[in-house]
């Protein structure tokens, strides 16, 4: 894998004169998938922080999901 020192710049793809697509090297458009996947985890663990805790005894839990399978 290469450093990010050499890496290859991104390709601009310009149709009708604006910018429609860009060409990466698959590794940076993998580490940019990761990175935005992450970003999502933690928005949705920052929305989950938000609400209060609820607790159920485990009995509870087992019951009503054993019902659904």
């Amino acid at each position: 894998m290469k450093s990010k020192h050499e890496r290859k710049a991104p390709q601009f793809v310009i149709q009708d004169g604006k910018p429609s697509a860009v060409i990466l090297e698959i590794d940076q458009y993998v580490e940019m998938l990761k990175k935005l996947e992450d970003m999502e985890d933690l928005k949705t663990l920052e929305q989950m922080r938000k609400k209060p805790l609820k607790f159920r005894r485990l009995e509870d839990f087992l019951e009503e999901h054993e019902a659904s399978a």
